[in-house]
């Protein structure tokens, strides 16, 4: 039987793969559950200490791009029942934004990032291992429209990223990771059987780090 310790649930797979869809679906579905989502996004390094011109070049899709100590830090942190300030990014300007987010501890973390199962230290942190696995002309549209809706892009440079990280960074990272995965879940978002499957599982471990208090 598992203590009261917090589980926490890893959800990886390639930019656009649905992998956030997925995430935010399963908050929704437990609203008023003991369940928080972290995104990895939020641990993007600080670079307010570099001029725009090279901020600019980051390549955000390596796993360098990732301030791993301080995610690990607040994981601990939500473990030991401590409340976190999580950061937020600030796309437009390439650095890590002033403002924090509070987030108290919770029975059951999702983990939720592109590069999640890269680092062994961040994989021993995860209770359950998720691989979102979606084609990846669908996921090219996805980042596309993602990018020039919501982080100010324009067409030609997200084709340009994609071309020249994120596409090349997904086969030397992400889709290797696959093989730490404890559940494949086709499809993302459209996957309603799979997020089902998911839902009922958190469930049910809920309920059993409810019962060993």
């Amino acid at each position: 039987m598992l203590d009261a310790r917090p589980v926490v649930i890893g959800v990886t797979g390639g930019s656009g793969s649905g992998k956030t869809t997925v995430s935010r679906d399963i908050i929704e579905r437990l609203q008023g559950e003991s369940v928080v989502m972290i995104p990895q996004d939020a641990y993007y390094k600080d670079q307010s200490d570099k001029i725009i011109e090279e901020r600019v070049k980051t390549n955000y899709d390596h796993p360098d791009a990732f301030d791993h100590e301080l995610l690990i830090h607040q994981v601990k942190q939500l473990l030991a029942g401590e409340t976190i300030e999580l950061p937020t990014y600030d796309y437009s300007h390439h650095t890590r934004a002033a403002e924090t987010v509070t987030i108290e501890p919770a029975d059951v973390i999702i983990l939720e990032g592109v590069l999640l199962f890269v680092d062994p230290a961040v994989r021993d942190l995860l209770d359950i291992k998720i691989f979102v696995d979606t084609d990846d002309d669908l996921r090219f549209i996805r980042r596309l429209q993602r990018d020039v809706a919501e982080r100010g892009r324009t067409a030609e440079t997200v084709i340009e990223q994609y071309l020249e990280t994120v596409k090349p960074m997904y086969h030397q990272f992400v889709e290797p990771s696959k093989r730490y995965a404890d559940i494949i879940l086709p499809e993302g978002g459209a996957n309603k059987v799979g997020i089902n499957m998911l839902e009922a599982q958190i469930r049910d471990i809920l309920l059993r780090v409810a019962a060993s208090r």
